[in-house]
């Protein structure tokens, strides 16, 4: 008896690292599952043992959160893109100027000549047409005679596209088929006004709408998503979320089919098992609504050019003592006149004085530093600096390592 029990000691140091990792990875705290064991399967990178869907613990349904269907997408479930060049008509007098728009006299004689006009010989001159393009998006799934909207864009000189009316405009796909044909009335937001000495903009005015302007003509090839294993794909791709999907998907699956059906493939990429004698359409629409608390990294986005900044709920940065001073440099010319002495030749002009001043305020120094989002706000509002600053203060504390961050620059 003695013997047996120094054996099982031995082998329980010997394998008890296995042991723990197979049990933390069958779900629980303290390596405990709350509904059942694992299973054998495919294992993970650098695993010793090999699992398959993993049942989830109890807390893996949420009331609240963010639904599946809006950080997801189905593989193969996707949009195409169109293209197409048109004319617009019935301008007033805004459209494009046929002599410096040599593509638009050209389309225009193109498209009299189909109907039966010959302007060959003549001149024309209108500022009544202009030359554009036309984008839209197919959606999957779309059948002929649908409609979908279209996005006109001018090309030419054209100053506004207010009023107009696209013409029978053949729309494009990638393999240089039609999938659609355009035409329609323009809705524009922007307008512009122009008077002697004075202009005004507001929008684009050169850039419009069709709300289902286009009819679809031809189908694309469909998605092929009747099979048993559905490939779903997080658009925001990351480790965390994609656990919480797959153990939210599992807990509602035991449920409801009374087996998990999904798997973890990457941080991307998320396989799923349609259960027998159910369609995939209403599969996904049974785990589309389900909620979830997707995680996200540390990430703080900067826009030089308009002076915006973006810091993440997850963004923390160590303790950093930062100053800035500004610098300011005035240049001022004087203009003076330079008078000749009396009874000389010479002329009378006009010389400039400059004066140079600079300025540099600020200089204190500030701590700046938190391990929460509002700590880190407060730290840098307490420098009082506009949004360039900070820009600037960002990008120092990121180049001594205390952004606990990515920094992206656009």
């Amino acid at each position: 008896m003695r013997r047996i029990l120094n054996w099982l000691l031995v082998a329980s140091l010997a394998f008890g690292p296995e042991i723990a990792m197979a049990a933390d990875y069958a779900g629980g705290p303290g390596g405990s599952s709350s509904v059942g064991t694992s299973y054998q399967g495919e294992a993970g990178i650098g695993a010793r043992e090999s699992f398959d869907t993993v049942r989830p613990g109890r807390d893996a349904l949420s009331s609240t959160g963010v639904r599946i269907k809006d950080v997801t997408t189905i593989k193969g479930v996707r949009d195409n893109q169109l293209v197409g060049y048109g004319l617009v008509i019935g301008l007033q007098a805004t459209g494009d100027s046929l002599r410096n728009s040599p593509f638009t006299e050209q389309s225009l004689q193109s498209m009299l000549d189909r109907m039966g006009v010959n302007v060959r010989t003549g001149n024309p001159r209108t500022k009544n047409v202009a030359a554009v393009v036309v984008t839209a998006d197919l959606p999957p799934f779309i059948g002929t005679g649908s409609r979908i909207d279209v996005s006109v864009s001018s090309l030419g000189d054209a100053s506004s596209l207010m009023g107009g009316t696209l013409i029978m405009t053949p729309l494009y796909g990638a393999d240089g088929e039609i999938y659609a044909v355009a035409q329609g009335s323009l809705a524009v937001s922007g307008f512009t006004s122009q008077g002697t000495s004075e202009s005004l903009t507001q929008g684009v005015p050169t850039a419009g709408r069709i709300a289902g302007g286009a009819i679809i003509e031809r189908e694309v090839a469909r998605a092929t998503v009747e099979t048993d294993q559905i490939t779903m794909e997080l658009r925001n791709p990351d480790y965390r979320t994609a656990i919480r999907v797959v153990d939210a998907i599992n807990a509602f699956a035991i449920r409801r089919y009374g087996k998990p059906v999904a798997r973890e493939n990457d941080l991307r990429t998320i396989l799923l098992t349609r259960p027998a004698r159910l369609s995939s359409t209403r599969f996904i629409a049974d785990i589309s609504d389900l909620p979830i608390q997707p995680d996200m990294t540390a990430k703080v986005v900067i826009d030089e050019r308009t002076g915006t900044v973006v810091i993440g709920n997850e963004v923390q940065i160590s303790t950093v003592a930062v100053t800035q001073g500004n610098l300011t440099v005035r240049i001022t010319e004087l203009p003076s006149v330079s008078q000749p002495a009396e009874f000389t030749d010479g002329q009378t002009v006009v010389t400039a004085q400059t004066q140079v001043v600079a300025e540099q305020e600020g200089g204190n120094f500030a701590y700046v530093g938190g391990t929460d989002l509002a700590t880190v706000v407060r730290g840098l509002n307490r420098l009082g600096l506009k949004p360039t600053g900070i820009i600037a203060i960002l990008q120092a504390i990121k180049t001594a390592g205390a952004l606990q961050a990515d920094l992206v620059v656009q």
